[in-house]
């Protein structure tokens, strides 16, 4: 019976990764349920207090971007939107590993407890003008015209439960200029009609996020340049180093794409660096994910302050963000804590979690059972 065995081994698998999946998107915070204003008439049923405290839990150091989340939940579940747009547009700048992405996976664990709950084109993959199909749909007389399919999910685009839906543009600047071109429909009328007419996609219900990291090799050398002068010292630097890149970020974005383009997004966010001062908060937010998974075996870790200030300080690149830090935490914590599980973990019958502290002794991080 090969083949049912086969069968098994699929389903165990596809069962095995939803659960993974499932642990790993769970929110730290409750999930959101009804405001409780039934009163007024409107087609979304979320709080937005509870949303928007899910989102600050994972996102850190960006206090303009989630102020400008905050107030377009608020236009959104009082229902005001133009019903011929999309409610909110918003396009996220700044160099990589401050959280851009993060902040949308986030907004989506908020609205439906999953961070997967979002419709994402990598718009690196659509790079080169004969790409566009996938997202326009195929040319009439192509293949694929009559069905109309695109890469976009229409069930995330619209949204569930109440919730408006989620959609992601990420790397918007690889983009060849014909799909970019494509989305001042979407902008303006809330609607992406295929290439062949036979389908139109709604983006009416759909908030729209776009990101970029357009500039980040000039961001790059203007830190080192800002790090390595006399300048720094000076009373004012940091604001005054953070408006000139915010000015010089608006600059490129006018510079690589149309003013018809700048002109339809909502909002314009520039993220800020991921500063010394975040990171052990940012440690932190790693253990609480690496936690989530570990709920599986009933246990959970737990850092010592000394194993904290270590790997804040040796994660810390400002270049990197937090993607330097989150290899620190695989390198330092998680792989010797899998061969540390792998070696000694044993099933005693006992009740409750099991407690690790990670304490940083001679030089390496070792794992200690509490109790």
């Amino acid at each position: 019976m090969p083949f049912i065995n086969d069968m098994l081994d699929s389903v165990e698998r596809d069962n095995a990764d939803r659960e993974a999946l499932a642990a790993e998107s769970r929110s730290g915070v409750a999930a959101p349920a009804g405001d409780g204003n039934d009163a007024l008439r409107s087609r979304y049923r979320f709080d937005v207090d509870a949303v928007m405290a899910t989102v600050r839990h994972e996102v850190r150091g960006q206090p303009q971007a989630l102020d400008a989340i905050e107030r377009m939940l608020k236009v959104v579940r009082a229902d005001i939107a133009d019903p011929r747009r999309p409610p909110f547009t918003a396009l996220f700048l700044g160099p990589t590993g401050v959280g851009k992405t993060e902040t949308v996976r986030a907004l989506a664990r908020g609205l439906y407890g999953d961070a997967d709950a979002i419709c994402r084109v990598d718009m690196n993959t659509l790079s080169q003008e004969h790409y566009a199909a996938a997202l326009t749909g195929a040319p009439p007389g192509y293949v694929g015209a009559k069905e109309g399919k695109t890469i976009l999910d229409q069930e995330r685009l619209e949204g569930r439960r109440g919730r408006p839906g989620i959609v992601l543009f990420d790397e918007l600047e690889k983009a060849s200029p014909e799909v970019v071109q494509a989305l001042l429909n979407v902008f303006d009328n809330g609607q992406l009609t295929v290439a062949s007419g036979e389908r139109t996609y709604s983006f009416r219900n759909a908030l729209v996020f776009m990101t970029s990291n357009l500039g980040a090799r000039e961001i790059q050398r203007r830190e080192q340049a800002a790090q390595s002068g006399w300048r720094r010292f000076l009373p004012g630097a940091r604001a005054a180093a953070t408006a000139g890149l915010q000015s010089m970020l608006r600059d490129r974005l006018n510079e690589a794409f149309s003013p018809e383009f700048v002109n339809r997004i909502d909002n314009v966010t520039v993220f800020n660096w991921i500063e010394r001062d975040l990171v052990e908060d940012l440690v932190d937010l790693e253990i609480d994910r690496l936690n989530r998974r570990l709920h599986k075996h009933g246990c959970r870790l737990q850092l010592t302050a000394d194993t904290r200030r270590y790997l804040a300080t040796v994660g810390f690149d400002r270049q990197y963000g937090a993607r330097a830090l989150r290899r620190t935490v695989r390198a330092e914590i998680e792989v010797p804590f899998a061969e540390y599980l792998l070696s000694s973990f044993a099933d005693d019958g006992a009740a409750g979690e099991r407690v690790y502290d990670a304490q940083r002794r001679g030089g390496s991080i070792r794992f200690v059972r509490q109790g």
